[in-house]
């Protein structure tokens, strides 16, 4: 089974805590902190194996968890930071976070990596929070949370050249002659309900790679029959083969259908047409399909397509194939890379933060503070010690916490939540 669209969960490592502990030593209090850091937790990376095709491994299994950090320990012993759990991927996988529809990372070559959830880095250790006035502190910070996020793979399927045109035009059958590919092949459209790859070597030692893309119908790119299904698998793709039928027979005008499929790839992307293109005429053993070529190359060069660009082919009779091979090759070692359509930037690993707003919901039972600086203060502070509970205090205050909650109405004894943290309001 070919699987090219799938959502997964991902949750990066916890960092793990930060130790209160201290040394026995003479004249220092309390012996003199000797609490260490917790380590990084684990991430969630994907990387690109050559030797997958589909991502019909992530169909049964869609949740992918690192693990955390190790807690510090006593004597400065830092926590072991946890191992990055990696993800192998095909290449041309386009990964999005399916919430915001933000563009994560495009993987297109063998080897190439992309954090998509980052692990939490480690809470400091009491040694990192002795002062003059606090000679001994028992301070100490949980480790940081790792993201947690729900992320969209889509492939686009890496060809060098594509195959387009409507259902049924022989697209298939010219794939089947030129390479060693089996697509299937019937007498009914959308016999391709999926992308097939072929290689085609030529006697003069070049080769590339075709894909037999699904038909197109009219409509397609506001998603009509399979659609948008088909069309993002043209992104990648360097030269177009567009296949035109000459068979009397089929009732439709070829000269209609051409313009039909170049209106749903403008229309998906509008620089779609700006890699070399070859209108390939097909079915020409067909009785009356010469006449229908006549008429159809002459009205194409009527709108400005070049002669060298237009082709009549049968994929039965073998007629040109092999010239058209040759030409596409041509084609294809001049024609650039082109990148495909992005909907947003790319991450960067060292983005800068937005500004962080504060805000309190009152609900039933308590005060709801969200906000993300907040939230992860809550997260990260350790009070199981005064000296916690007091800095906790005082950076909540520094932040804005205390002033936007009494501003909102709070009052002496209302419980307020952050994250999975409970407390009660003292002004």
């Amino acid at each position: 089974m070919f699987v090219d669209q799938v959502t997964v969960e991902v949750h990066a490592g916890k960092g793990g805590d930060g130790a209160v502990a201290f040394r026995r030593e003479k004249f220092v209090p309390f012996g003199g902190p000797a609490g260490g850091d917790g380590g990084r937790g684990g991430s969630i990376v994907f990387y690109v194996d050559s030797g997958l095709n589909t991502l019909m491994d992530f169909r049964y299994h869609r949740h992918f968890k690192a693990h955390p950090g190790m807690n510090g320990q006593g004597k400065q012993m830092f926590g072991k930071a946890a191992e990055d759990t990696r993800v192998a991927v095909p290449a041309g996988t386009s990964v999005t976070d399916a919430d915001t529809g933000e563009t994560l990372g495009d993987l297109t070559e063998n080897g190439q990596e992309l954090v998509v959830a980052r692990g939490g880095r480690g809470g400091r250790g009491n040694v990192h929070f002795v002062s003059p006035k606090n000679t001994a502190p028992e301070i100490a910070e949980n480790g940081e949370p790792g993201q947690d996020r729900f992320v969209k793979l889509e492939l686009k399927v890496l060809a060098d050249v594509g195959l387009v045109g409507f259902p049924s035009v022989g697209k298939s059958t010219l794939l089947a002659a030129v390479t060693g590919a089996k697509p299937k092949i019937a007498a009914y459209q959308f016999t391709t309900l999926v992308p097939n790859l072929g290689m085609v070597r030529l006697d003069d030692g070049s080769d590339f790679v075709m894909a037999d893309l699904p038909g197109l119908v009219e409509g397609a790119s506001t998603g009509v029959g399979l659609g948008l299904e088909f069309l993002r698998h043209v992104e990648r793709t360097r030269v177009i083969l567009h296949l035109v039928e000459m068979d009397p027979n089929n009732a439709r005008e070829p000269i209609d259908d051409y313009h039909q499929i170049q209106h749903e790839l403008t229309t998906y992307d509008d620089h779609m047409l700006e890699r070399p293109e070859i209108v390939v005429a097909t079915k020409m053993d067909m009785p009356g399909s010469e006449e229908r070529f006549t008429a159809f190359h002459d009205q194409l060069v009527a709108e400005g397509v070049a002669e060298d660009r237009i082709m009549s082919i049968s994929s039965v009779t073998h007629s040109n194939l092999q010239v058209l091979m040759h030409k596409t090759a041509d084609l294809l070692a001049n024609a650039p890379y082109v990148a495909p359509k992005q909907d947003a930037e790319p991450e960067t690993m060292y983005k800068a933060e937005p500004a962080d707003e504060i805000h309190i919901e009152d609900t039933e039972h308590a005060w709801v503070v969200t906000g993300t600086k907040v939230e992860r203060l809550a997260a990260m502070s350790n009070l199981q010690h005064d000296d916690g509970v007091i800095r906790f205090a005082r950076q909540l205050r520094k932040l804005g916490v205390d002033a936007a909650l009494k501003d909102a109405g709070a009052v002496n004894g209302d419980q307020v939540m952050i994250g999975d943290l409970t407390f009660e309001y003292e002004e």
